[in-house]
């Protein structure tokens, strides 16, 4: 994926992957120069994390162009763990903040949240009907992860005092999302390395809106953690692993074909009776770790 001496399309790094490189560059220069450490360690996180995700994506499909159990059980986990975290750090870090502040205000700020992190979902989909020079998966990857570096920059900016773990935690679903969309791009015969513009994009977005100084108000900070509450919850149950054809899971596995003999049909639903296992202990996993790591910062 970061090597432009290879000659396969879906190795060698595009413009666009330079131009991701270069953002992410960029936007870490400026949080050095600012001194937005947290948001530096978020951002970086995010962009290793996609980026790792997808060079691993697309070692994958290279290796087995087929799909299998075994691919399948790993974006399970990976998505399944990721989202699992999102879950439980959502709830026991950004819902208490946003209610302590102003429980109406807050509770229509996370209302305000999930609707909007809805939309968003939607938009996303309608980007794969136009006909755009660029490819739709990462443009889609592109929007979410602009939207969620300012809704994690506005949080930051509200709260400084807040540690890089939560922000971590939430940016963790960069790495399957970006592992799915790059065995994607290779089948497709894409260039992998456009991902690295939306790997960049969260700290793109979140630095820049890093240095607002919003009014210090309970009413103020009660919505942006609550509308940063909704967003960040249904972009953790939308990432939760769906074992269902059709889906990135089922993909994996190879089970794209919808006409199958009743033989096939009984094999691949105990197929994916067996993820779905993965995927409920690998959400549950991701929220003890969550659970774990706070115990042991207050113990």
């Amino acid at each position: 994926m970061f090597s432009s001496s290879l000659s396969s399309p879906a190795r060698s790094v595009s413009p666009i992957g330079w131009t991701g490189a270069g953002l992410f560059a960029a936007a870490m220069g400026l949080a050095a120069a600012a001194s937005l450490w947290k948001l530096l360690v978020i951002g970086a996180t995010a962009f290793v994390a996609m980026a790792g995700g997808a060079w691993l994506g697309a070692q994958s499909e290279a290796a087995s162009r087929s799909g299998g159990e075994r691919q399948a059980r790993r974006l399970a986990w990976g998505y399944g763990g990721a989202s699992g975290a999102m879950v439980t750090s959502t709830g026991a870090f950004l819902i208490p903040t946003a209610i302590g502040h102003d429980p109406v205000v807050g509770g229509f700020g996370i209302a305000a949240g999930v609707f909007a992190g809805f939309v968003l979902h939607a938009a996303q989909h309608q980007l794969a009907h136009l006909h755009l020079p660029f490819d739709a998966t990462t443009l889609e990857l592109t929007a979410h992860s602009l939207a969620a570096g300012f809704v994690i920059g506005a949080v930051y900016a509200t709260m400084p005092a807040l540690g890089p773990a939560l922000g971590v935690a939430i940016v963790s679903h960069k790495a399957p999302a970006g592992y799915a969309a790059a065995r994607r791009l290779y089948r497709a015969g894409r260039s992998v390395s456009v991902l690295l513009v939306p790997a960049a994009a969260v700290a793109a977005a979140a630095v820049p809106v890093g240095f607002v100084s919003p009014p210090g108000s309970d009413v103020v900070h009660a919505l942006v953690f609550g509308v940063a509450t909704g967003v960040f919850l249904h972009v953790a149950l939308d990432f939760l692993p769906r074992c269902e054809i059709g889906g990135e899971v089922s993909e994996a596995a190879g089970l794209t074909d919808p006409e199958t003999t009743a033989g096939e049909f009984d094999a691949q639903h105990h197929l994916l009776d067996r993820l779905r296992l993965h995927a409920v202990t690998s959400a549950f996993a991701g929220g003890v770790v969550v659970f774990v790591a706070w115990w042991g910062l207050h113990a």
